[in-house]
Parts: structure tokens; C-alpha cells; sequence
């Protein structure tokens, strides 16, 4: 009986300050709503005025005990809460704002605490239920506590120099130009002829089939264009943070990236990856590892870096792996590819900058002679061409041809090896063409090649 009359864990206080202070600064909420969620309230009443402040933020509205009052109570909300006097006692409640990350850690403690005790209940009851099935219950169990410690964090930008300190304890952040109206270069000397420079709320798309070097790509022009002062994020819904930091790190220190994992270097190697290591965490990178997203939350967290840091440049790694809103809408995913791209397109736009999505392209490729990628090779969605301003493919005949067979075909000309064809198939703003490159895949790392017209000659 005793166990049944004890409150969960709850800090009323501080949830209220958590509410005051973003009453009276509301730019504040880009703080606390990577990790702080509506349910992890106790009160219903702070989380509902919470919420109305995390709907004000995705509107772009401005956030007051006005504008919040308002919200509430164009839901039939605000007599529930306690009407405008209990906002401004929130107020009343803190000075200030800038202990507001203190307080929403408060919250989400007592909130991860009152979960445990669910989870601690949830368990109970499999033991109970006394199932047969041991390895499934205990399973189960697992699954439960699994949930827990998975769901108290919620996974959000970190800093490059994060990602890098398996590999070097400090890192330092570079002040980056707060310039938000001139191209992002890409430090590609014909693909910025091409181009201009990648045009802020343009979305490119860059595609390819696996083991092509499309995520490669992409990291070198996230790497180059953070080299020019330009802030970047990155989604990867593929890779880990370290992966990602581990791929920039082979590319600039040029060394084999498996030799970087086993810690297998000479000392004048080592002297690069220092150096490396150096330069890549004084650049404005920011990565996102979270593996399964929708756009909305993903613009949700750009603009809360842009807020935070600034943003010029976002890379997602890569389209297919974005969750659609609907659900799956009863499997139709072209349909819902259809909805993610269209918002890529939006969170470009809204957000002012660049945003390179890598793609997959579908298999018809490999069941051709050519293996030339073209528009309709877009996987899952034509709507992908139609939304893009940019559509590059990556094609590389040695992913496709063996040198025997090259040789057989073409006695007189040498096997392509480790020559990319960059195929620019649309440009709204321009022409279209195609650029060729160099990959050391080793290194992870795309060069311009100079041999423009010998290598021309070779198809």
C-alpha cells in the first residue's frame, strides 16, 4: 500500500521555469527541444503550454505570453491551463532565461525516471504472465529497458570535433563568415564554372548505385565547402557520426581509411592525420547520425543549427532512408518518396541554402549495355527529377566492366580505372554537361582530372 501511494518523480518547479523562461525569450526553445518533449511533463497543464510554444516555433511565429495565450486559446485550451494568470505566473516564476538547459534537464530526468518505473511495471507483468517461452520473455524485457535508454536521448547535430575525438581529445570551432547570400563553392574548379557555385535553396540531387562513391562525393564537397567558411550540416542515415568523421579524415589526411582504423600508420602519416585532425575540427561541420527521420524533423533540427551556429550548406546521406509522415500510405512508397522530395525542396527554400540529396538509382542500369544512368533511373520517384534544380549521376565503367573484359572490347584504349563520369543530366539555372574525375577510393576522395580530352576519346 505504501508503494502505491508514492508519487512518480516529478519537479513542478522546474518545469515551470523550463515554460517561464521560454515565455520570456523564445528563441530559447532552439536550447532545450533537441532533448525536451511535450509528454516528458508531469503537468498537464505546463505540457500543454509547451506544446503551444513548440507549435509557434515550427510556424515561425513569435513566442510571448501573448501569442502563446492566443494558441491556447484558439484550441479551447487555455481555461484548461489556468487561463492568462497562469502564464504570468510562469513568468513571475524566473528572472531570466539562461538557466533554461538546467531546467529542461531536470525534466527530462524525472521524466526518464517515471518511464523506468513503467518499464519496471511493464516487466512485471511478463513475469507474471509466466509464458513459457523464456528467451521470448526475457526478450521482451530487454526490448523494454532497451526503449528506455534509447528513447532518453534524442539524437540531434554534434560538432565535427566530437565525431574526431576518438582520434584527438581537443577540437576547437572556427567563427564562420556570416555571409548568407553568395553561392557555396564546391572546390571543384569545373563543377563552380559549371554551376556558379552551389545557389542557395536549390536542391541537388546526386545519384548513383552502391559502391559508386556517392556518399564520398558528397562529404568532399561538404568538406570542401566548410574549407570556404561555409557552415554545413550533415544528415546520415546510413553512417554513424564516426564513419563520417572517419571518411573526412582519410580524404584530408590522405591516407587508406582501413589503415585509420586499425591505427596502422608510419610516423610521417601520422604527422598528416594530426594535422587532419587539426583542420577539420576548426571547420563548421555538424553532423546528424539519427538513422530513422522524416524531413519535418529534419528541417526542425536545420533550423535550429541555423538559429544556434548558422547554416549554409546541408547534405542528407541519403533520400531512401528518410521515413515518410504517412506512414507508408498501405506501401505506396513512390507516393511517399513522392512527399519527402517535394519537401527537401521546401526545407531548401525555407532555409536559404543548398541541399545535396543523395539518391539511389534503381537496377535497370546493370540490365543495360551502356550502364549509363539517366532521369528515369531515379529510384522509386519521378517526381525526384521534377523537384530537383540539379540532378548529377556518378558513372564508373570499372564498377561495371572487369579489365579483362575492357580489354577485350577495347584493346587500344586504357581500362578506366578509377575514372568517374560526374553526368550533369538537368540544370534549371544552366547547361548540362559532363565533368570528370579522379577517385582514390582508398582515400575516399573525387579529384578533377586534367586529361579532359584524352579521356574523352576513350568512349
Amino acid at each position: 500500500m505504501l508503494q502505491a501511494e508514492r508519487l512518480p518523480p516529478h519537479d513542478i518547479q522546474a518545469e515551470e521555469s523550463v515554460v517561464g523562461s521560454l515565455l520570456i525569450n523564445g528563441h530559447a526553445i532552439a536550447d532545450i527541444q533537441g532533448f525536451l518533449k511535450a509528454e516528458d511533463f508531469y503537468r498537464q497543464r505546463n505540457r500543454l503550454c509547451f506544446e503551444a510554444v513548440v507549435e509557434l516555433f515550427n510556424r515561425d511565429e513569435a513566442i510571448n505570453t501573448v501569442t502563446v495565450s492566443h494558441e491556447l486559446e484558439s484550441k479551447g485550451l487555455l481555461e484548461e491551463v489556468g487561463g492568462t494568470a497562469y502564464l504570468a505566473h510562469l513568468v513571475a516564476t524566473v528572472p531570466t532565461s539562461v538557466h533554461v538547459v538546467h531546467f529542461g534537464q531536470l525534466v527530462r530526468r524525472t521524466a526518464t525516471m517515471r518511464r523506468l518505473i513503467n518499464a519496471a511495471s511493464n516487466i512485471a507483468e511478463i513475469g507474471y504472465a509466466d509464458d513459457a517461452d523464456v528467451d521470448g520473455a526475457l526478450s521482451s524485457a530487454e526490448d523494454i529497458i532497451f526503449n528506455v535508454r534509447t528513447g532518453q536521448v534524442s539524437r540531434d547535430f554534434v560538432h565535427i570535433g566530437e565525431a574526431l575525438d576518438p582520434y584527438l581529445q581537443e577540437a576547437s570551432a572556427l567563427d564562420a563568415l556570416d555571409d548568407d547570400k553568395k553561392p557555396i563553392p564546391t572546390g571543384y574548379s569545373n563543377m563552380d564554372q559549371l554551376f556558379g557555385g552551389l545557389q542557395r535553396s536549390d536542391m541537388i540531387v546526386l545519384a548513383a548505385r552502391p559502391s559508386v562513391g556517392k556518399s564520398t562525393l558528397a562529404l568532399n564537397l561538404a568538406a570542401n565547402a566548410a574549407k570556404e567558411h561555409a557552415r554545413v550540416g550533415i544528415f546520415s542515415l546510413e553512417m554513424g557520426r564516426e564513419q563520417v568523421a572517419m571518411r573526412l579524415l582519410a580524404s584530408e589526411a590522405r591516407l587508406n581509411m582501413h589503415d585509420i582504423r586499425l591505427r596502422r600508420f608510419s610516423p610521417t602519416e601520422e604527422t598528416r592525420l594530426v594535422d587532419a585532425i587539426g583542420l577539420l575540427s576548426d571547420l563548421a561541420i555538424y553532423i546528424d547520425d539519427t538513422p530513422f527521420q522524416t524531413v519535418t524533423e529534419m528541417r526542425g533540427k536545420a533550423r535550429r543549427l541555423q538559429l544556434m551556429h548558422g547554416l549554409d550548406f546541408v547534405v542528407v546521406d541519403y533520400m531512401q532512408l528518410i521515413n515518410g509522415s504517412s506512414g507508408g500510405r498501405e506501401g505506396n512508397r513512390a507516393q511517399e518518396v513522392s512527399e519527402i522530395s517535394r519537401h527537401m525542396k521546401a526545407m531548401a527554400r525555407d532555409l536559404n541554402v543548398p541541399v545535396i540529396a543523395v539518391s539511389q538509382l534503381s537496377r535497370a542500369i546493370e540490365r543495360r549495355e551502356s550502364h549509363r544512368p539517366v532521369l528515369s533511373d531515379l529510384r522509386e520517384s519521378g517526381s525526384i527529377e521534377q523537384d530537383a534544380d540539379i540532378v548529377m549521376f556518378i558513372h564508373r565503367e570499372d564498377r561495371f566492366t572487369s579489365e579483362e573484359q575492357w580489354n577485350a572490347k577495347s584493346p587500344q584504349q586504357p581500362y578506366p580505372r578509377g575514372l568517374a563520369e560526374l553526368i550533369v543530366a538537368k540544370h534549371r539555372h544552366g547547361p548540362i554537361d559532363t565533368l570528370w574525375m579522379s577517385v582514390r577510393d582508398e582515400h575516399g576522395r573525387f579529384m578533377e582530372t586534367r586529361a579532359q580530352a584524352a579521356v574523352e576519346q576513350r568512349y
